[in-house]
């Protein structure tokens, strides 16, 4: 397909006509190579004894150095069928040199026959030369087949293409009319391209194309241009980010050829200050998201629609729109063309980059990275030749199943937020990697390391952690501050410090809850799920205890002392202190080992300081128990008034034996990484 057909569709026919003669003279320099490649097979069929000619030089010339079964090919051709004009050449990679040779057949005569008349003898000739390379299938050719491929001579009684003259659709008349051959016609589009190179005259501006323009166009174009070149070095050796421009009227028209597709074009009208823009792209997403890019330029956009052409994309939709930019001076529309210019090269294989990112994050991740990739001019491309996916799960494979199961997405196992910013990071990386020609190899490296990091540094399990101890330390709080209402204090907030309470509690079951299903996904869950099993008691208890304190106020406090009420507060309150220097013991535990030291960090002092205190809190409990009983028994004798004050101080001195299971339990944990990091 060509995409003179989009820019037809959009109102600039042929504006890309230098653009498609520079691709045509890039092309016939491939073509020429691929006939060369497939002479060099043809002599090591015939000589197997000698080394097949060595072409690495050459195709590395013209960006084919990658193409390894380009550099196979002649070592694995060989003849079969004797000696005589019947046999034929062995190739096993014939049909990826045949469509090759289509393919750049096709961007060889594209100048050549927009430049003519369909009826001309340009098109007759290149199309039956097409349908003969269709028609080219299996790994064998005879000896007809490679002649009419290969050969260079002219036939003495005319030209080479008078063969033209004959039925278009006879495919097989080329086997009659050896005459002519594929060699010959790339000679003679050559010379029609270097004559249309010649009546365009064109001038190049930072790269541009261009023609007809006046004195003030100029510093426009070199303004796109300067965005274009800026970021264009991201796109690497894909194929794109031509940009022709001219003067029609008292308009400056800029066109860019992002890519490949035929759908897929971008055509910029400049008239006095005002900048319109028409985009057409097959990717509705994308679409959008090159809208989210040219927003803070000030686009505002209008005319989107949705379009089908019988002669583009396959006959499938396509989405074209309109965005106007407003300048206030020369100033101003110079800056919003070069960020126009340096917007497009993240256009080129997003689709495909999306594609691959959600395997890791979800669709609106995907969006997020892309867009900080462009924002950041980092980019995707570099990520996709770095192996794209396959160096994301060889980086998950590589630290271990302990981490990550088959089926795990980033983003579930690191947070929403890691998993992007990971995949960020990867992609400035291999940009990074490859623009200083660093090998492959070592981005897969440095990503299995930044992701070894990532897990490492992981903080999730700390934050249900630190999520369950802070509804310990509030449910604490309540019941210290209840007891510190007084007799008829008590009375008002006892009710609704237990409704509190037991909503309190229900939340952090929830986050046990949490933990143990990661415990069953992940091996390394397994000790943070016992933690909070054992830290849930302490929730229980001290809830159970905001419901004692109701049943208190409940006309249940007879015989309650001052020192009755001292005692039972003083034991809340040491309780309170446990909660606090457990939270304290998280916050620490959390960061240790993170400076690059073996074991336990600096802070490891003042975490074992942490959990003595929970330590000493619980033995402190034990003694305040014992007071609070001699007080309770002393002053209390209405039984309900002296059973429910005892079961409170007991189960208030027993979620202090829970913190110290907690502590231990804590310190477990923390030895076990401070271990692993050793």
């Amino acid at each position: 397909m060509q995409k003179s057909q989009a820019v037809a569709m959009l109102g600039q026919r042929g504006l890309m006509m230098p653009v498609w003669v520079n691709a045509a003279l890039a092309a016939n320099d491939r073509l020429k190579l691929y006939l060369s490649v497939l002479q060099a097979a043809v002599a090591h069929a015939e000589h197997p004894e000698r080394e097949a000619l060595d072409l690495s030089r050459e195709l590395t010339a013209l960006g084919l150095g990658s193409a390894t079964w380009l550099h196979e090919l002649p070592a694995g051709a060989s003849r079969v069928g004797g000696d005589g004009e019947g046999d034929v050449l062995l190739i096993p990679e014939l049909d990826r040199l045949v469509a090759a040779l289509n393919d750049d057949l096709a961007i060889m005569a594209r100048p050549v026959l927009e430049s003519s008349t369909t009826d001309a003898e340009p098109h007759l000739r290149v199309h039956q030369w097409q349908a003969w390379l269709d028609a080219l299938h299996g790994e064998q050719l005879d000896r007809h087949q490679l002649r009419s491929l290969t050969h260079g001579k002219r036939p003495a009684h005319g030209h080479a293409h008078s063969h033209a003259h004959k039925h278009a659709a006879d495919v097989d008349d080329l086997d009659d009319t050896p005459d002519d051959s594929l060699h010959l016609l790339i000679m003679d589009l050559h010379k029609a391209i270097n004559r249309l190179a010649a009546d365009l005259a064109s001038e190049v501006i930072a790269g541009a194309h261009v023609w007809q323009l006046a004195d003030d166009d100029r510093p426009l174009v070199e303004a796109f241009m300067r965005g274009l070149n800026r970021t264009a070095p991201l796109k690497f050796d894909h194929p794109g980010l031509d940009t022709a421009a001219t003067r029609d009227g008292d308009r400056l028209l800029l066109q860019n050829d992002i890519g490949t597709n035929d759908a897929h074009v971008l055509v910029i009208n400049v008239q006095g200050l005002a900048i319109t823009l028409t985009y057409s792209d097959l990717h509705r997403t994308r679409f959008a998201f090159f809208q989210s890019l040219l927003n803070p330029l000030g686009a505002s956009w209008s005319d989107m629609s949705s379009r089908v052409a019988p002669d583009l994309n396959e006959g499938q939709a396509y989405t074209v729109g309109n965005a106007r930019f407003a300048c206030e001076d020369r100033i101003r529309l110079a800056r919003t063309l070069e960020g126009i210019g340096a917007a497009i090269v993240f256009l080129i294989d997003w689709n495909r980059a999306r594609k691959r990112l959600v395997n890791f994050v979800d669709k609106e991740g995907a969006m997020a990275v892309l867009t900080a990739a462009a924002e950041n001019e980092v980019g995707h491309m570099a990520w996709l030749k770095a192996g794209g996916e396959r160096l994301i799960f060889g980086a998950m494979q590589a630290v271990g199943s302990g981490t990550f199961r088959i089926g795990d997405r980033l983003d579930e196992v690191l947070g929403e937020t890691q998993a992007r910013t990971f995949l960020l990071d990867v992609m400035r990386l291999a940009t990074q990697a490859l623009m200083n020609g660093q090998p492959i190899a070592l981005v897969a490296d440095e990503t299995r390391m930044l992701l070894a990091r990532q897990v490492q540094r992981r903080t999730t399990e700390f934050d249900l952690l630190d999520e369950h101890a802070a509804y310990c330390q509030t449910l604490a709080q309540a019941v210290s501050d209840a007891l510190d209402h007084g007799h008829d204090g008590l009375r008002e907030v006892a009710a609704d410090v237990a409704a509190r309470a037991k909503a309190w509690e229900r939340r952090a079951d929830h986050i046990v809850m949490q933990a143990r299903d990661e415990a069953t996904r992940l091996p390394r869950w397994q000790p943070v799920a016992r933690l909070l099993t054992i830290s849930d008691d302490v929730a229980d208890a001290l809830e159970e205890a905001a419901f004692m304190l109701s049943l208190i106020a409940d006309h249940h406090q007879k015989g309650w002392t001052a020192e009755v009420r001292q005692a039972l507060s003083k034991l809340a309150q040491t309780v309170l202190q446990a909660t606090q220097d457990h939270i304290r013991a998280l916050a620490i535990a959390r960061h240790l080992g993170e400076q690059g030291e073996p074991g336990l960090s600096d802070d490891g002092d003042a975490f074992l300081a942490a959990t003595w205190a929970v330590l000493r809190a619980e033995r402190q409990c034990d003694d305040l128990l014992r007071q609070a009983r001699r007080a309770i028994l002393h002053a209390v004798e209405d039984a309900p008034s002296l059973m429910l004050a005892n079961d409170l101080a007991m189960t208030l001195e027993l979620a202090s034996d829970r913190l110290l299971s907690a502590s231990y339990a804590l310190r477990e944990v923390v030895f076990n990484k401070a271990g692993a990091a050793t």
